[in-house]
């Protein structure tokens, strides 16, 4: 299936908690599109914000550039709290869907469907992923319409200082 499929019938997983998902996430494979398009050792990072919602900054290495990308947005539950189904918002007050579709019990390892098939993401705790965990995720993609052959293995290969 190529792109624009809507993924409002993927469902997050049940049980979700949202503390332990929190913390920084590597991302490991991605389908390429515009904000993150020429990103290496891209990052995500969770925390709770005052108001309740979850703080989310996007990190990559644009080599092209030679430089850090930075976006800070937030994110919130789009219904109950103990699903993993969210929205995000990078740009004022336009939210996209965020659920998170499979996730080890550890909460070391995720697979995130975006608002269409044209968004989908694995993420670890680590710059690597297990072969099993791999052949896993990627085999729930396929069954819930996702192209997996799209997606952009991510390399991990900069540490970024302070002083980037």
């Amino acid at each position: 299936m190529a792109g624009k499929g809507r993924t409002e019938e993927i469902a997050g997983v049940e049980g979700f908690k949202l503390e332990a998902y929190l913390g920084t996430w590597f991302e490991i494979a991605r389908i390429d599109f515009r904000f993150e398009r020429n990103l290496s050792n891209t990052t995500a990072e969770y925390s709770i914000r005052d108001d309740g919602k979850v703080k989310v900054i996007n990190r990559g290495y644009n080599q092209e550039k030679d430089e850090w990308k930075e976006a800070e947005g937030k994110a919130r539950f789009r219904g109950n709290p103990d699903k993993g189904e969210l929205e995000v918002s990078f740009f004022g007050p336009f939210y996209s869907q965020y659920n998170v579709v499979m996730l080890d019990q550890g909460y070391e390892n995720a697979l995130v469907a975006g608002r269409n098939t044209d968004y989908l993401w694995i993420l670890s705790r680590k710059e690597t992923l297990s072969e099993t965990v791999k052949k896993a995720f990627l085999d729930k993609a396929s069954a819930l319409g996702y192209d997996t052959s799209r997606l952009i293995w991510v390399t991990h290969d900069r540490k970024r200082n302070e002083s980037d």
